[in-house]
């Protein structure tokens, strides 16, 4: 169940409260995929007007996080197998940038703490699987790759990084509900670490490469089971 905070802050502009309350639980897994967003219940559990929710809605919307459903009005976003290969194939193009870049600007400091990153989902993987640990790996692998685009040195690509990122984490989180192993990428991590580590860009963009390729496919098994899942929930319902 989601835990909204008791109320907004009044002396702070409601609207961007409730977009970034909203933008937080559904990005937190708090509004999971296909949660029903209903204007007047999110006023009421947010103790605020109608007026800065759907405000916060429409935002929402334009950043592909809600989504208008048929007969369902709106919801927290669900992503096709269609939507999670383009995703892929933009994060693949920009990512090669990324790392390419990283293997010439990266500090010392950047190095050190992108190998803390891996030290820390290693120790996690050795944990027992929990809901709490699933989105603890999937906040590391986050920062794992908004560090490398941070290293690259070009704000821009960072920027539009930042958009993929977003859809990637509710993707992500539709498909780790039941299957923790979409987020085994420890060995893939620690090998686009060492290319960067190295200095070799050639390295460096065939390990990011092999890596979101696998990470593609993870993911797309997923969604193709939960797709037949849900198919064959809907035909054992019997009709009235």
């Amino acid at each position: 169940m989601a835990r909204f905070p008791k109320s907004l802050q009044r002396n702070q502009p409601l609207k961007e409260q409730a977009y970034q309350t909203l933008r937080k639980m559904i990005l937190g897994g708090e509004l999971a995929p296909g949660h029903r967003l209903v204007e007047v219940q999110l006023a009421r559990d947010l103790d605020v007007s109608r007026t800065p929710i759907r405000e916060a809605l429409g935002q929402l919307q334009r950043e592909s996080l809600v989504m208008v459903a048929p007969a369902q009005g709106l919801q927290v976003a669900i992503f096709s197998t269609e939507d999670a290969t383009q995703l892929y194939e933009c994060r693949l193009a920009l990512e090669k940038i990324s790392v390419t870049e990283a293997c010439y600007r990266a500090t010392a400091a950047q190095l050190r703490k992108l190998e803390r990153l891996i030290e820390k989902a290693e120790k996690l993987a050795n944990t027992s699987p929990s809901r709490l640990l699933n989105f603890q790996l999937l906040d590391l692998d986050y920062q794992f790759h908004r560090l490398i685009a941070e290293m690259s040195g070009n704000v821009w690509l960072q920027g539009i990084l930042d958009q993929i990122f977003d859809k990637m984490m509710l993707l992500r989180i539709q498909t780790i509900q039941q299957n923790q192993d979409v987020l085994d990428v420890k060995t893939e991590h620690v090998e686009i670490y060492e290319a960067i580590a190295q200095r070799d860009a050639k390295a460096a963009e065939k390990a990011v490469e092999t890596h979101l390729k696998a990470a593609r496919v993870r993911v797309i098994r997923e969604l193709e089971i939960l797709a037949l899942e849900s198919e064959a929930a809907s035909e054992s319902i019997e009709p009235l």
